[in-house]
């Protein structure tokens, strides 16, 4: 049979590639033709799979069409050209979301686009889990927790400790006692030595990297100005700390660093933010020795220079340990600030990273949990970009969306900074380990990895609070954001007239308490204090102390207003909102139950199964009807009148018909009567074990004391039977049409060659 080209043109082309495109693999090729019809229903096949009526009827280029007539297989080009569309089709299939696929109008399809996308994004939230924790161990708090007792609980023999730290005698009682007796361990508990060398190993487990350093930032004399009438008094004036007032000019000793000013540049150092302002990462510095006598002879000297003067805003004194047992490396950083009113405030901050990554076998799992982490980012990526192709701006209307582009950008910026980190540490370990004598700053490290892990946290709290865009479709479900949505405007007056009157008392408390209760000393201590009056925390007694008349007005007219009146009309603009929500939510129908899609696919394989089985019955009548042997038309005549199509009838003969004959002698049917027995009795097993894990619950009407609206129901026979007879008829239907399709475009087409020859 020839090819017909003509009918490739524009129009059919246009036609047959919009069909492939809606098809995808569903679609089926008319073998007659190199375009392609409207596809028929799926023809479920109940007993054998097609096959010709009789073994070598047919050419194997030709089959039978479900009209009866022959055709031939698909042109090659035709067969090349769906080949490569299903390819496209599975390769975007990859990538198929609720927001890439239209689901409007395919309940089903929306279903299962979505419990696809909640299943790949579980795979996803396992590995970001394997990702996050496997950085993370319990040992990191015990080694903090050492490290602090050690540096900051230890009292000195004069009993000062780090956190008692009042004069500047104090930070050099200490320095000289805990800070010296914490870093240099040379020997047992038994006075035994360690034999260590020059090394020093806190606890016995932790080495001490490199040396510690001392540094301090000055202010410059007559940095602030003096009132004429006590100028005279006052030789020198030290401004509060403020980088542009800086000293950097040498004094003391004049011959060494200590003494010397170096640019943050020039140390390499940063910025930090103290409890009183945030410090530049310049000063006068001092390296202290690998050993504890050395330490000492140089903190000596320091003090009896006066190294420390009315200038010095703050001193800091930094160095790092690594333990090997846990692979851990921890940062110490201990502050003592020095305000322009005097006194001392001292703080500390110790990190505790793991930069060194791949030692034990667990590291190389979260290498491949990395890997994998990458993968899935990609993959992302490439979603999110197909989305914003087809909404444009439109995409950025879901919050959701915001929320995966928030994710995709937190997890890049992990990686590439997981990338630097590798490498900045393998070249400072390479350095320090050919000068140990140096300072081993890892501050910088330090910090940006606890930037690192405060990132992957946040970023692991959103990929759980994704989950809600996969699990929100239930009216259960959605009951929080739809309170919260309705409730909006309502709440954003109510926040309006809330925050007055919070911000009114914020005030009131640090103008009468500012200046003797601590948690009143700044404004933005009182908002959070009142907040936690809120919560009940609250120390009235040092209210009461500061303002005996105007503190316990103060907490009781704040108490009733915030606490009893506001707080609770808020709770109630809520409550009333969310009664309105739960009625409404009530009386409306899920917009996706997963529920509904288990339910389907149960009535249909029940159904296929019933049918399946209603067939092999047919067929055990018409073999009963007959007598002796059996022709192939009386055969096909009988299972025609009970519905049966001719591709069912001649699969289940020819099957059976060994010798080709057209007829089914003795043996033929009792080896056919055999086999549908055994097919009989393996559907009515499956059958009966549907029903037993299905039957109640989908089968029995649903029993509610709640709702009292009259229902009727039909006994599960009667059920089966009406759903038999609208599955076939809907099958007929379906054909009829598809049929009729297929007769009127072959019309067009000869219409139109018969049109074309003419005009030629």
């Amino acid at each position: 049979m020839k090819c017909l080209n003509n009918r490739a043109e524009s129009h059919l082309t246009g036609q047959v590639e919009s069909e492939l495109d809606i098809m995808a693999n569903g679609a089926w090729i008319n073998r007659g033709y190199c375009g392609s019809p409207q596809p028929l229903p799926p023809v479920i096949n109940t007993i054998y799979g097609p096959q010709p009526p009789f073994p070598g009827f047919m050419d194997s280029a030709y089959k039978l069409d479900p009209p009866g007539q022959i055709q031939k297989e698909p042109c090659t080009a035709e067969r090349t050209k769906m080949k490569k569309r299903r390819g496209c089709c599975s390769i975007k299939g990859l990538w198929s979301t609720a927001w890439t696929e239209n689901t409007s109008n395919n309940r089903e399809k929306f279903i299962r686009t979505t419990l696809r996308e909640l299943v790949v994004y579980l795979v996803f939230l396992v590995d970001v889990c394997l990702l996050t924790y496997g950085m993370t161990s319990s040992s990191t708090y015990y080694f903090t927790k050492a490290m602090t007792d050690l540096f900051v609980s230890s009292a000195s023999e004069s009993g000062v400790t780090f956190q008692s730290i009042g004069t500047m005698e104090d930070f050099w009682d200490y320095a000289q006692g805990p800070l010296l007796d914490g870093l240099y361990w040379t020997k047992w508990y038994n006075n035994q030595s360690l034999n260590s060398g020059n090394r020093s190993f806190i606890y016995y487990e932790n080495l001490l990297l490199g040396v510690p350093r001392m540094r301090q930032i000055k202010i410059k004399n007559n940095s602030c100005k003096v009132h004429e009438d006590f100028r005279n008094e006052i030789i020198g004036c030290f401004d509060v700390y403020n980088d542009k007032k800086e000293d950097d000019l040498s004094f003391g000793l004049i011959n060494g660093s200590a003494w010397s000013y170096h640019t943050e540049k020039d140390i390499d150092g940063s910025s930090y933010w103290g409890l009183l302002t945030t410090y530049s990462g310049a000063g006068y510095y001092q390296d202290l020795s690998r050993t504890k006598e050395g330490s000492a002879d140089i903190l000596a000297e320091l003090m009896d220079n006066l190294w420390l003067d009315r200038g010095t805003r703050a001193v800091f004194i930094d160095f790092s340990a690594y333990n090997a047992n846990i692979n851990l490396f921890c940062v110490v950083r201990l502050v003592v600030e020095f305000p322009a009113s005097g006194g001392t405030v001292p703080s500390y901050q110790i990190r505790t990273v793991k930069l060194i990554r791949y030692i034990s076998t667990w590291d190389y799992f979260v290498l491949g949990c990395e890997l994998f982490f990458c993968v899935f980012i990609l993959y992302y990526i490439v979603e999110e970009i197909l989305e914003l192709r087809i909404h444009k701006f439109a995409y950025f209307n879901s919050i959701w969306n915001i929320l995966d582009i928030v994710i995709i950008l937190l997890a890049i910026v992990a990686i590439i900074f997981n990338v630097f980190r590798t490498v900045k540490v393998d070249n400072l370990l390479g350095s320090l380990l050919e000068q140990p004598d140096i300072y081993a700053d890892f501050e910088f490290l330090a910090f940006w990895q606890t930037q690192y892990n405060n990132m992957n946290a946040v970023n692991l709290f959103f990929a759980w609070i994704k989950i809600f865009k996969y699990i929100s479709f239930n009216k259960t479900m959605t009951q929080l954001s739809s309170t919260l949505g309705r409730c909006a405007k309502d709440i954003l007056g109510f926040a309006i007239m809330f925050f007055i009157v919070f911000f009114a008392y914020a005030q009131l408390g640090y103008l009468l308490f500012g200046t003797e209760v601590e948690s009143f000393s700044s404004f933005v201590k009182c908002i959070f204090t009142q907040f936690r009056i809120i919560l009940g925390d609250f120390d009235y007694d040092a209210i009461d102390r500061a303002n005996r008349v105007l503190g316990p007005i103060y907490f009781v007219t704040y108490v009733f207003f915030v606490f009893f009146v506001l707080l609770n009309m808020f709770l109630a603009i809520i409550n009333d909102t969310y009664s309105v929500v739960k009625e409404e939510l009530a009386s409306q129908k899920d917009d996706l139950q997963i529920t509904d899609l288990i339910k389907q696919s149960y009535m249909k394989t029940f159904m296929r199964l019933k049918l399946k089985k209603e067939k092999i019955s047919d067929v055990q009548k018409a073999l009963q009807s007959g007598s002796g042997e059996i022709e192939f038309n009386d055969f096909r005549e009988t299972l025609k009148e009970m519905g049966h199509g001719d591709n069912e009838i001649s699969a289940a003969f020819t099957k059976f018909d060994r010798d080709g004959n057209r007829v089914l002698d003795a043996d033929e049917q009792t080896r056919m009567k055999m086999e549908l027995e055994e097919k009989r009795d393996a559907l009515n097993a499956e059958l009966n074990n549907l029903g037993k894990n299905y039957g109640k619950e989908f089968m029995e009407p649903p029993a509610s004391s709640g709702d009292q609206r009259s229902r009727t129901f039909v006994d599960q026979e009667h059920f089966l039977r009406l759903t038999s007879q609208v599955l076939q008829i809907e099958t007929s239907v379906a054909g009829l049409t598809s049929r009729m399709d297929l007769i009127m475009v072959k019309l067009g087409l000869e219409e139109k060659t018969d049109t074309k020859k003419l005009m030629e």
